[in-house]
């Protein structure tokens, strides 16, 4: 199956807007009661008792949501071949229920592997705002991507 974006086309500066998400109060809390199951994620008085200042969506969550919004947006219609790590995530601001969360991503670099001359490591930065343009998470993730001409 031919894919729109190789590693070929991922080049530095190139950027993609990945779309949005409204966050619900029910969706923080049936994350974090899963996955993150801290009082300030799960309760509203404990949310405001906290330095978060209310009920506040996971920073798991929200790196969650901005990797589905990758995922739709570029990495399923790639030849990625998946990825190392993230290299730097840092969450800048809290989410609550009723933000709507927009993601992009900047190719910050890209290299053909020495040792594997078939893939490129493209390194990608994800900036995830919410609906009054305010960063709440930042993170670089090196991926692999197939190149063109190797892909059959």
């Amino acid at each position: 199956m031919t894919k729109r974006f190789y590693y070929e086309d991922l080049v530095p500066g190139l950027t993609f807007d990945l779309g949005n998400h409204t966050v619900s109060r029910e969706e923080i809390i049936e994350f974090a009661s899963e996955f993150d199951p801290q009082p300030f994620h799960l309760d509203d008085e404990a949310g405001k008792a906290s330095i978060l200042g209310g009920l506040a969506c996971s920073g798991w969550h929200t790196a969650s949501i901005t990797m589905r919004l990758l995922a739709l947006g570029v990495l399923n219609d790639s030849s990625c071949q998946g990825s190392p790590g993230i290299e730097v995530l840092k969450w800048r601001k809290p989410v609550f229920a009723g933000d709507t969360l927009s993601a992009q991503m900047e190719v910050i670099s890209a290299r053909v592997l020495r040792s594997r001359p078939h893939l490129g490591m493209v390194t990608m930065r994800l900036e995830t705002r919410n609906q009054n343009g305010t960063l709440v998470m930042t993170y670089d993730n090196p991926t692999l991507f197939a190149r063109r001409e190797h892909a059959a």
